[in-house]
């Protein structure tokens, strides 16, 4: 394990700055609202925006107020960052993202979690959290082999949690792939966590026998969540066909141009997020450009895309057969317009469901809500045991 400072190179700015200044614009008929796809007049406004007031090493100063590390675990280079807890009763916090999202969409929640009392909480509340780039983003790379998968990276987190920071027990938080990732934890390896929180919920073969609960495990009072799900499913699941069969094709295209990789993970911002047809509404031009960045200067696109590849391509297996599925004490807090909400009847069988809340948000909840991601996972864990937690006293960075 070396620690690191995120500082990227001039050279690979002043090549983005020169890509960015010889752009082809496509044509875009008819599309102001953005039915076709992103909008063009927009996309062109956030390019001028990146391109003559976007400052990337003002991003980069924020990110290194926080401690960096880097690990090579079963031969893959993994990234993590180190957010420790202000107060004595610090515990151990993994946060897992997803695509296309990185390890900086928890910038918002991570102080909260870190330092409550610095928000009106309860200093006791606070976490040591750890927040690793999943195999293949951001600065997890280069990844060199195939077959890493959410169950892989499940195994990897674990090792990365008790054998390279010491940690005896831990919670676990996810959305996204991290839901994935996090639910695995659960499943395979309870006698490590103390519990998990999600924003999501799936069952586990979902991209394998592409099945979710039925409609009739929705209450009437749920029903309306299903009916958003089936409404919205063509619209927003287009990366799924492309990432899950061939993510090596399209990502000739999203690597070569900063402008094509920008309007393709803007599509996913705007469409899965509770911003009512304004994604500024939600994230600030810095935070949807900084998300680029974080692909575009590690090269990671290609990588990150693959994750669809493996997942869809190797069943999953499950560790037992039993039900619940995940047998430790399981929280959710939940975004109102997630893209999908599973019906608390199918959650109940398939979790150790503790305590379910549904909050305003969208599919990027750490950063539309994060406020309401932290007091969630908060207020779960104080219901967990205290026996549950271990001994936490040999790790390397408390």
């Amino acid at each position: 394990m070396q620690r690191f400072s995120i500082s990227v190179p001039e050279h690979v700015l002043d090549d983005l700055r020169e890509r960015l200044s010889h752009i082809r614009w496509p044509a875009d008929i008819a599309n102001d609202d953005w039915a076709y796809g992103v909008n063009r007049a927009y996309l062109e406004e956030l390019v001028s925006y990146w391109r003559h007031k976007f400052d990337w090493r003002v991003q980069e100063a924020q990110m290194n107020v926080y401690e960096h590390y880097r690990a090579t675990i079963d031969d893959v280079p993994i990234h993590f960052m180190y957010a420790r807890g202000k107060g004595s009763s610090r515990r151990p916090l993994i946060m897992t993202h997803g695509w296309p999202w990185t390890f900086w969409d928890y910038y918002k929640v991570v102080p909260r979690l870190t330092d409550p009392a610095a928000f009106g909480g309860d200093a006791a509340d606070a976490f040591d959290v750890i927040v690793p780039s999943l195999p293949g983003y951001g600065f997890s790379t280069p990844l060199g082999k195939p077959g890493v998968d959410f169950t892989t990276t499940a195994d990897i987190w674990v090792k990365l949690m008790r054998d390279t920071l010491g940690f005896d027990k831990f919670v676990a938080y996810g959305s996204d792939w991290g839901t994935f990732v996090t639910t695995q934890l659960g499943h395979k390896y309870p006698q490590f966590l103390a519990g998990i929180h999600l924003s999501l919920m799936m069952p586990m073969d979902f991209l394998t026998e592409g099945k979710l609960p039925p409609e009739s495990d929705y209450d009437p009072d749920e029903l309306q969540s299903f009916l958003q799900t089936i409404s919205t499913a063509k619209s927003r699941s287009a990366h799924l066909a492309v990432n899950s069969n061939e993510p090596q094709t399209i990502s000739y295209a999203l690597h070569d141009s900063p402008v094509g990789l920008c309007a393709w993970l803007l599509q996913r911002r705007k469409s899965w997020s509770d911003n009512n047809g304004n994604v500024e509404s939600v994230f600030s031009k810095d935070e949807l450009l900084t998300n680029v960045m974080l692909y575009w200067v590690t090269e990671s696109y290609v990588s990150s895309a693959r994750l669809y590849y493996e997942a869809a391509h190797r069943p999953w297996r499950p560790a037992h057969l039993a039900m619940p599925a995940v047998t430790v004490p399981t929280g959710v807090t939940i975004g109102a317009k997630e893209v999908y909400i599973a019906p608390k009847k199918w959650a109940q069988k398939y979790y150790n469901l503790s305590s379910l809340k549904i909050i305003p948000g969208g599919h990027y909840l750490p950063m539309e809500s994060p406020e309401g991601v932290a007091t969630g996972i908060q207020e779960f864990c104080r219901t967990l045991d205290p026996r549950r937690w271990g001994d936490n006293s040999r790790s390397c960075l408390m």
